[in-house]
């Protein structure tokens, strides 16, 4: 506790960020006894952590036994135990399902993209299932016909991620962290290679206010590239826009079905949300007739009753990408910022071991997993 505790700040740590990620961070440190500040630029659940699907997939996508596989089924295995303290502490529910994941495939190439998958997590002793077209009767009604291949994964789990989220910054606030909505930060204070202070724009304000701390945490997704640029330290991210259209179903879905990256998610009762897209480069959430049709006929390939799914609504969101695709986790130059962001696709999955890791950094400066991967120097390195 000696790296963050200091009895003349305000508080212990600052969290630039109140998204999944931050929050998660926020009520690890709150629930270790340290005084914990929360600031975010809109409202809770307004951005990314609001926009996603809410699937816990770390198997979905073809894995290699490297330390971002190590990472990503380490915190998927955190999550039955995360989500029954969020639920004990904060009163609410926030339908987390383990029904598994149906990925199929209809053409040669997906069809090599599933053997790789089933190839590499085999190798690895993961669990999965290996369907052809004939094994796959019974499983869901209104499957396409077509379907060649298809591989059952009982370890992907989903969550409804709004309620997870805002169900978290309850639980946050009920163990002491002082959350500050429509505040955007404007920048840091330094000092001998130590942050004093952030300034803050609160919303309708004209001037900017301080908050002191011990220690920081940035983790304000899309924007941390921005801040980091501030530092002087630079962060090669970009947001990468993405579409979701909500529908009201026949019948409950009983898993998640997958192709590439079109796919459907139980999200409630007759319920479910399906996507996506992927550009990169523009801050605009705006949602697009050409992303809406991109959706619908992916689902509709293969899930043909999705046709008569009923329109609810449709939004876009902002995933916080990298140059490599990776995280941003650690700490930088200066000895009390530590970076959490960065999270790509994969905030929702790697909300709890990001909480764990980033607590343990600070708490004892020693974490239980490697974060030498992740660190925000390998970018520098690479130049």
């Amino acid at each position: 506790m000696g790296q963050i505790l200091d009895s003349s700040r305000k508080t212990d740590v600052l969290i630039v960020g109140g998204g999944i990620i931050g929050s998660a961070i926020a009520l690890r440190l709150a629930r270790a006894g340290v005084s914990v500040t929360v600031i975010d630029r809109g409202e809770p659940c307004s951005e990314a952590s609001g926009a996603a699907a809410g699937m816990i997939a770390p198997q979905g996508e073809v894995i290699e036994p490297q330390s971002f596989s190590e990472l990503c089924t380490s915190s998927r295995d955190l999550y039955p135990a995360f989500v029954e303290e969020v639920e004990e502490l904060s009163g609410e529910h926030v339908n987390y399902r383990r029904d598994g994941a149906l990925l199929v495939a209809i053409d040669d190439h997906e069809c090599e993209e599933l053997e790789q998958i089933y190839r590499t997590q085999i190798a690895m002793g993961l669990p999965l299932e290996r369907l052809t077209n004939h094994g796959l009767s019974g499983r869901l009604e209104g499957l396409a016909p077509r379907i060649e291949l298809a591989l059952f994964i009982t370890g992907d789990h989903w969550v409804d991620n709004r309620l997870l989220t805002r169900a978290l910054i309850r639980a946050a606030e009920l163990s002491g962290v002082h959350f500050h909505w429509n505040c955007t930060a404007a920048g840091f204070n330094i000092q001998d290679s130590r942050v004093e202070s952030v300034r803050v724009r609160e919303a309708g304000s004209a001037g900017e206010s301080t908050f002191s701390a011990g220690s920081f945490v940035l983790a304000a997704g899309c924007w941390s590239g921005q801040l980091a640029d501030g530092l002087g330290v630079a962060l090669p991210m970009t947001p990468c826009h993405g579409e979701i259209i909500e529908f009201e179903t026949p019948s409950d879905l009983p898993f998640v079905v997958r192709a590439g990256m079109h796919y459907v998610v139980p999200r409630g009762t007759r319920t479910v949300v399906a996507g996506t897209t992927a550009r990169w480069g523009s801050y605009e959430k705006a949602v697009t007739a050409g992303g809406l049709q991109s959706i619908i006929q992916g689902i509709t390939r293969i899930l043909p009753v999705a046709k008569d799914f009923k329109f609810r609504s449709a939004w876009a969101g902002l995933r916080p990408d990298t140059k490599d695709h990776l995280p941003i986790l650690g700490f930088g130059a200066l000895h009390n910022l530590v970076f959490a962001t960065g999270h790509f696709r994969n905030g929702i999955l790697l909300a709890p071991i990001t909480a764990k890791l980033v607590a343990e950094l600070l708490l004892t400066g020693a974490p239980s997993l490697s974060l030498e991967p992740y660190s925000p120097a390998r970018f520098a390195a690479a130049q």
